[in-house]
Parts: C-alpha cells; structure tokens; sequence
C-alpha cells in the first residue's frame, strides 16, 4: 500500500538521483565485499537514517573490510577502536592535556581529541570493554558530543558508529545492556558466505590483487540524502502497522499473541516504531520510491527489532530467538485494510 506523494522540497528527480548514486555506491563496494548484499545495504540505511548499527557475526566475515570500503567509497574519515578490558572512557573520547609554555613557563591545558571524533567509528568487539566505556560511547552517539572538563565539543557530521559483536565467545566479556542496544537502530546479522561466495573469496584474496575504489559522493551529498530521507511522508496506514507490529511483541499487552506472552520476557519499545518507519524511509528512497509502504516495514523488522526483544528461557527450551519471533509477528499482524481486500 502506498503513502502520499506530497513530501516537502523533495521530488521524484532527487530520489532517482539518490538511487542511481546509491546503486553506483553498492557496486563500487561489491568490488572487495563478496556477497553480504542485505548488510551493505543495511549499513548504508543506518547512514542516512542518521542511526547506528550493531554488526553481529563471528570474526572474519569482512566486518572491518565493509567499514573501511564504505568511508572510502562516501569519503569519510574512518577510525577504528579494539575494545578490551583496560580500555578507559578517555581513550575513545579524548582528555585535556597540561602543557607548559615553553618561553613563558605558563601551565594551560589542551584538549586531545579521542577516535570517537570521526565520521564512522568501528567499535570491534564493544562488548569486551567494561560498562563504564561502553556509557561514554553510547552517550556520544546519542548527544553526538563530548563533554570533557566541562566543556561540550560536539562530534563530525556525519557521525555513525558501527559496533561489532562476536555472538559465540562470551567469555570476559561484558554484555550491553538491553537500555543501550536499544540506542542502535540496526542489529545486523552477518552469516557465513555460501559455498559460491566463499571460493571467490579465497580467489580474490589469494590472488594478490586488491582493486582500488574511487569516491563517489562527499558529506554534503550525504547531509543532502539525510534531509531526503526525512522528507518522505509515511501514511496513517504504515505508521499504524509499524505501531501494531511494535505493541504486539510485548508480553501482556492487550491483542499480545500468545507465543509471545509464552517465549518474550520484554518487547520492543516505543523507539522501536520510530526506527521502523525510519528505516522504511531510507529502504522506499533507495528503491526510487517517493512514499513508504508496509512492505517497506516489514523488510526491515529484522534488523529492527531483533536487539529490541528478549526472550525468556522458554523460547530457548523451545530453540526459538529473536528472529523466529519477528518472523511469526509478521505472518499474524495484519491491518484491517489489508484483511479487507
């Protein structure tokens, strides 16, 4: 079902400019990324949705490749940080530094700025530095500034923040809270290659030669697309499914399904609808689309919600996750509109 056409200063020549620029993008980044079509495009939502994704999947899927190729192809300046156990809030965020003068003796001090001041950030492995750090990073993403000594130094824009997870190895690590996933837009799941993918992989990498990508759109171009983004309007209809989807993962609440009271301990929140119609935005956008439709929603309910649902020990007993309860959701809420055709 479609929306309204009538999106501010936006038009339909500036969403087929965005998708044609957009398309070149992925195709630049197929040059090194081999597969991993849904993550690509994934991660560029989270961009112009001026959101943050959580990256999950075991090392060695090109995770920090995907990063570097996508601030080279967009021309933003990229960082990386290895999170471990003695990482402190100051070295992601930065710290004032006494300096002496050295004619006048005269004692001042200086701010240093840490790696969280860029335009995407890789976190690897977020989950391995204690709580402590892991709140300085997720209140920069959030207030998109720093406050150091009393003093606010507000971060690049655009400023994104990509953070990887490794889903097997719990060991010494410290789990985000389900407070601070909830401040990620994207929980992306990335899974092994197929069997096709993995032999162009070996041939790629094996073979010594690694293509050279060019840039293809600068930041103001990407500001561009983020106010474009912002001005595609959603229907009553989408937000009302977005809403209904939403309020049928909690546990309780009144038209709850029942295998949702029996495996989900907590829903999704209210900023959970708010990142599906977002992100149902950027996916219309990026299809040449001028409207978002309930499809939209759907697509991306995944990556939604799957950091935004906990389940209980039932839903283990039973091998359910996260995953399998969006996709049940999805067969059973439906719109009246919908039922009615």
């Amino acid at each position: 079902m479609e929306g309204k056409r009538d999106a501010g200063n936006a038009g339909d020549g500036d969403v087929r400019e965005l998708q044609g620029k957009l398309s070149a993008v992925l195709a630049e980044l197929r040059k090194v990324v081999v597969g991993q079509e849904e993550v690509m495009e994934q991660v560029l939502m989270a961009l112009f949705c001026r959101g943050h994704a959580l990256l999950v999947g075991v090392p060695g899927l090109a995770k920090t490749l995907l990063v570097s190729s996508v601030s080279r192809t967009l021309d933003l300046e990229n960082r990386r940080v290895q999170f471990t156990p003695d990482l402190m809030p100051s070295d992601i965020t930065g710290a004032e530094l006494l300096e002496v003068d050295q004619g006048s003796g005269a004692r001042h001090f200086r701010f240093a700025p840490g790696p969280v001041f860029a335009n995407l950030l890789l976190a690897d492995e977020v989950n391995r530095t204690p709580p402590k750090t892991q709140a300085a990073l997720l209140e920069a993403m959030q207030e998109e500034q720093v406050t150091v000594g009393g003093k606010s130094y507000p971060l690049p824009d655009p400023f994104v923040v990509l953070a990887t997870q490794n889903p097997i190895e719990q060991e010494g690590t410290y789990p985000l809270p389900e407070a601070q996933l909830d401040r990620f837009l994207f929980s992306i799941k990335i899974d092994y290659p197929a069997m096709e993918e993995e032999r162009e992989i070996i041939r790629r990498v094996t073979g010594g030669e690694m293509p050279s990508l060019e840039k293809l759109l600068d930041q103001e171009e990407i500001r561009r697309m983020r106010d474009l983004v912002g001005q595609v309007p959603a229907a009553e209809h989408v937000i009302d499914y977005a809403a209904k989807l939403v309020r049928a993962s909690r546990p309780g609440e009144d038209g709850a399904p029942d295998f949702v009271t029996e495996h989900v301990e907590w829903g999704a929140g209210p900023r959970a609808g708010i990142a599906l119609v977002t992100a149902g935005k950027a996916r219309a956008v990026m299809r040449g689309r001028l409207h978002v439709t309930t499809a939209d929603i759907a697509a991306v309910a995944l990556p939604v919600l799957r950091h935004r649902i906990v389940t209980g020990f039932t839903a283990e007993a039973a091998g359910l996750n996260s995953d399998e309860i969006i996709r049940q959701l999805l067969e059973v809420v439906t719109l009246e509109e919908e039922l009615a055709l």
